[in-house]
């Protein structure tokens, strides 16, 4: 393997004198060769100890890296579909766009000082060389380069990604955490990842804070960890690992919180792995668009056979790894929230699925979490996650970051109370009417499971602050039949994506009809929600329905105007909810659970999740997005009972049950 990497590297150095045939190519094939020797740079210095390396240096290979990609030089990048398509044309510009943005894979390679990745990578570059100067048809054999290139490896990458996730031996992250000088910035650049203002600022904030304030930031997430294993009866002690998941700056509280997973007999595993939000080290991205354009690159070699080959492989990764699997305790994820606002461009350059490949796409990603499932048992495991916002939120970081601080740690008993003032009357109900006020034109009915003995049993779980922090909702699987009506929100954003007028309409518990006001043609707005809600799917059903009840954060977020950057695990709270997708409790249905009260929890499953009896690849959908109607936009909640009695719990958004109406002035 050495003697290969020299061997490249040494070509690759070459590349940089020659014309790249008559020419054409000659930039592209410079600039990938320019970021190959900057890797090799970096490779080196990882291998001497990349702690060596002066401050100054470290910031200048983070800049050199990214700067490819930044804001107005990526409308100059060879990453950049419409440069590559205009320059190449719409076929062999798509192939080499596609190329030249996994040869940016590389990045995590080199400072992982993973050799035989980066080889690989090179390897690949030398072999597109040769195809973009020796060959007449270029398009064709690109394509068939990469698809070799993607068919051979598979197996390889996809062991090193489920192994990453699950081997707490590979813990070079976990040593830049525990063992770094967090006083010092220059541990920032160790990751690899873009560095940017928010890291900094965040590091420095964290680094100012009293121990105090960083144990009790800690201890909030790491017994949400542990109140979640025993909320759902788990035995959380059969346990190893943790996967951790954070923003870089945050590292002062992730060392509190190893150290206390540490009592609880856990050590941690995070990682790095592209194109996932699953577990890992995150940061402020170089470019959201051009994250964007590349979502569907492997529309270029997609089809059935190398859909199945890659199932293959995930299975018999999982099965190497059994063990290690089996004492995987779940993810505990420390988000961030307060990032500039995004509205992704539509490019016709970009690459797309077509429909055969749109159903094995989600033909995959089902079968995936299926085979996951079976080695991660979704009923052996548990998480937690909760947010802090960043500086790039604004001139009032400080105070909001101590506002969040406080609604992360909001008491308990006062909303058990609560929430249970409104469970008890939404399960005297056969339904329940929500409609719109204003603007907002929701008007929808949602069909609740009938109760076999309400003295013993819920439909709904009084979700306090564990899993799922913070405070504030009580939620319910609801009955697909039944279940009918408009859905509609004026602004909203769902996965980091702005949707303007977004209205669904359901017709039994069913996706029917969606729009939205983001593009000027009806087509371009559809296919935009097709492709981020309903992930290339027909339809999707209603798997959640949720009152939020936090108006503390829905305050916070009128106060500072940041109501559209709270994520949704904070918005959520902030008003009723609608998830389409898997419910809730996908692929744990037949765990017990039980509320505060006593009362066990049976509305865990619908008529979709009930064919995993039957038919597993129909049960399930490996996705769930939570859309918020904010209590501005909200109408009137009423729970209509099978005698015809009317029960309202919120009238023109504000609560009006008995027992809730504190709710109204909570700061």
């Amino acid at each position: 393997m050495e003697e290969r990497y020299q061997l490249a590297q040494e070509r690759i150095r070459q590349i940089l004198n020659e014309d790249g045939g008559d020419g054409t190519y000659r930039a592209y094939c410079h600039n990938a060769a320019e970021l190959f020797q900057s890797l090799d740079q970096v490779y080196c210095a990882v291998q001497a100890g990349i702690d060596e390396v002066p401050v100054e240096t470290l910031k200048e290979w983070n800049r050199v890296l990214y700067e490819d990609i930044r804001d107005g030089n990526y409308e100059h990048s060879y990453a950049n579909p419409r440069v590559c398509c205009e320059q190449f044309g719409k076929e062999e510009g798509g192939v080499l766009c596609s190329l030249y943005s996994r040869f940016r894979d590389g990045i995590d390679d080199a400072y992982d000082g993973d050799r035989e990745s980066l080889v690989l990578l090179m390897e690949l570059f030398l072999q597109v060389y040769t195809v973009l100067t020796t060959e007449q048809d270029a398009a064709r054999w690109l394509k068939e380069t990469l698809y070799y290139y993607v068919h051979d490896y598979d197996e390889y990458y996809t062991e090193k990604n489920i192994r990453k996730l699950l081997d707490p031996s590979r813990d070079r992250l976990v040593n830049i955490v525990m063992e770094s000088d967090l006083e010092d910035d220059r541990y920032l650049y160790y990751y690899g990842e873009h560095i940017t203002d928010n890291e900094i600022r965040t590091a420095r904030y964290i680094g100012s804070l009293p121990q105090e304030t960083i144990a009790r930031m800690a201890r909030t997430f790491t017994e949400g960890y542990r109140q979640g294993f025993i909320a759902a009866g788990i035995d959380l002690s059969q346990k190893e690992t943790v996967g951790i998941r954070y923003n870089i700056g945050f590292e002062r509280v992730i060392r509190e919180s190893v150290r206390l997973f540490a009592k609880m007999g856990l050590v941690p595993v995070i990682f790095k792995q592209s194109n996932t939000r699953a577990v890992g080290v995150c940061t402020t991205p170089a470019n959201k668009q051009y994250m964007y354009d590349h979502r569907f690159d492997d529309a270029l070699y997609l089809n059935h056979a190398l859909v199945k080959e890659k199932l293959a492989h995930v299975e018999k990764a999982f099965e190497a790894h059994r063990e290690l699997a089996g004492k995987f305790a779940g993810p505990a994820l420390m988000e961030v929230f307060g990032e500039k606002l995004f509205v992704p461009q539509k490019k016709p350059e970009s690459l797309s699925y077509t429909p055969e490949q749109q159903k094995l796409s989600v033909g995959y990603r089902r079968d995936y979490a299926l085979i996951q499932s079976r080695y991660i048992k979704e009923e052996e495991r548990s998480f937690t996650i909760i947010a802090f916002p960043i500086p790039e939120i604004g001139e009032d970081f400080e105070e909001i970051f101590a506002e969040t601080i406080k609604l992360n740690t909001l008491d308990m008993g006062l909303y058990r109370k609560i929430h249970q003032a409104l469970i008890d009357a939404l399960d005297q109900g056969d339904r329940v009417h929500i409609t719109g006020r204003g603007e907002n034109q929701t008007d929808l009915t949602v069909k609740l499971h009938e109760l076999k003995d309400p003295q013993t049993e819920t439909n709904f779980e009084n979700c306090l602050a564990d899993v799922n922090i913070p405070v504030g909702e009580v939620f319910t699987s609801p009955v697909l039949k039944g279940t009918n009506g408009v859905l509609h929100v004026t602004k909203v954003y769902l996965n980091e994506l702005r949707y303007e007028d977004l209205r669904m309409e359901f017709e039994d518990g069913m996706i029917s009809g969606y729009s939205c006001s983001n593009y000027d043609s009806e087509e371009e707005n559809r296919s935009y929600i097709r492709e981020n809600v309903l992930y290339n799917r027909e339809t999707l059903p209603m798997g959640e329905f949720a009152i939020g009840t936090n108006t503390t954060a829905y305050k916070m977020g009128r106060k500072y105007g940041i109501e559209a950057k709270l994520p949704i695990l904070i918005a959520e709270k902030t008003g009723p909810h609608f998830a389409v997708g898997d419910t809730c409790y996908a692929m744990s249905e037949d765990v017990v659970l039980h509320n505060p009260d006593g009362k066990e929890i049976v509305a865990k499953e619908n008529e979709c999740s009930a064919r995993r009896h039957t038919d597993i690849e129909k049960a399930y959908f490996n996705c769930h997005t939570d859309i918020t109607i904010p209590y501005d936009e909200l109408g009137d909640i009423v729970v209509l009972t099978k005698d015809g009695r009317e029960i309202a719990l919120i009238r023109d958004g504000r609560f009006v049950l008995a027992g809730t109406e504190v709710l109204n002035d909570m700061e």
